[in-house]
């Protein structure tokens, strides 16, 4: 037990459902015989998450790392002390739970840096709320790269059969489709080839959208394959990078779920998180609930491991008790993954 990895769950906005996707994870065997898991969060919040999880698990605070156990049947919490229990309400944007979801990244990036931890798992925040509560960020990667002082970044969505790289993301399409340049498309694929590398993939084969329909046709659809995104796969495989494309963007991504990359580069948030999610997530209309949520958000370039549920804070279930906890289970096998690699 010893000898795995020590990894920081943030708590994220405790009025979604963070607090309960952690407790239906901690509740089972895997996440033990994985890593060493310390919730960063409110001790108080995390209880009611055990209640609405319905499950069986003791909650213990703790004001270091140091002071955690690690004992399957407890979660342990660095307590943060930052929620009004009096002022608290399920599923609404609130600055006291934005400020307390911030302050929960904030001090997880901080172990991480100073090394009391091996790799961080964030629960969602809301966004709203996080600007309500006066953090002027768009999200959970942009705090990190803040406070990590990262220029150059990225987000890897991954599950068991796709991972999909994007060369923006929370821009418009307009600006999106600008940025799709050269030196941006050789710097993310050079990023995803190295995550493969570091889930155990040797040689990473990786497909590279184009930006247009059928890839621009040629140039009847845009030029921007024959621009820049065609120099940049000419110039990767120079290098000796087992790249293909530019791929139509129609055709990329069911390939890959296929098992033909082991990687996709897409040029914009939508191309790639559309294709994505139709894959991973499943609703079953006669219960009413999430039977499959599976997909988990890497943030790629940081000098320390972050993984995230790829999945918002679902307001409208919080504290129901039905929420999915797969991407959460997902994250913590990820980021355990990633942090005995990175050791060895």
């Amino acid at each position: 037990m010893n000898q795995l990895p020590i990894l920081a769950i943030t708590m994220g906005d405790p009025a979604g459902v963070g607090p309960e996707i952690i407790a239906m994870s901690l509740a089972q065997e895997a996440p033990y015989a994985l890593c060493r898991p310390i919730v960063v969060g409110d001790a108080a919040m995390m209880e009611l998450g055990v209640r609405s999880a319905k499950v069986d698990l003791k909650v213990r605070a703790v004001e270091r790392t140091a002071d955690a156990r690690f004992e399957r049947g407890t979660i342990d919490v660095l307590d943060l002390k930052l929620i009004d229990a009096s002022q608290f309400a399920y599923g609404t944007v609130s600055a006291q739970c934005g400020h307390a979801a911030f302050e929960a990244v904030r001090t997880a990036i901080d172990l991480a840096m100073k090394g009391e931890v091996d790799g961080t798992v964030t629960a969602p925040l809301n966004k709203e709320a996080l600007h309500v509560a006066g953090h002027d960020f768009a999200g959970h990667t942009e705090i990190y790269a803040h406070y990590t002082g990262t220029k150059k970044y990225a987000m890897l969505l991954a599950d068991d059969r796709m991972r999909v790289i994007h060369v923006s993301t929370h821009v418009s399409l307009h600006e999106a489709c600008d940025r799709a340049k050269k030196e941006r498309v050789i710097a993310v694929t050079e990023l995803i080839l190295d995550a493969c590398k570091s889930f155990g993939i040797a040689d990473p084969h990786i497909g590279v959208a184009g930006l247009n329909p059928h890839a621009g046709e040629g140039g009847l659809f845009g030029d921007e394959e024959i621009r820049e995104i065609i120099p940049a796969i000419e110039e990767m495989r120079a290098r000796g990078w087992n790249v293909e494309g530019p791929v139509p963007p129609d055709s990329l991504f069911s390939r890959a779920r296929s098992g033909q990359f082991d990687g996709c580069v897409a040029m914009y948030h939508d191309q790639g998180h559309i294709a994505f999610k139709v894959g991973g997530f499943e609703w079953d209309r006669q219960t009413q609930r999430m039977v499959a949520v599976k997909g988990v958000n890497i943030t790629l370039g940081l000098p320390i491991i972050r993984v995230s549920v790829d999945h918002g804070t679902a307001f409208d279930v919080a504290g129901k008790g039905i929420a999915n906890p797969d991407a959460m289970l997902m994250s913590i096998e990820y980021a355990a993954l990633m942090a005995r690699n990175r050791k060895q």
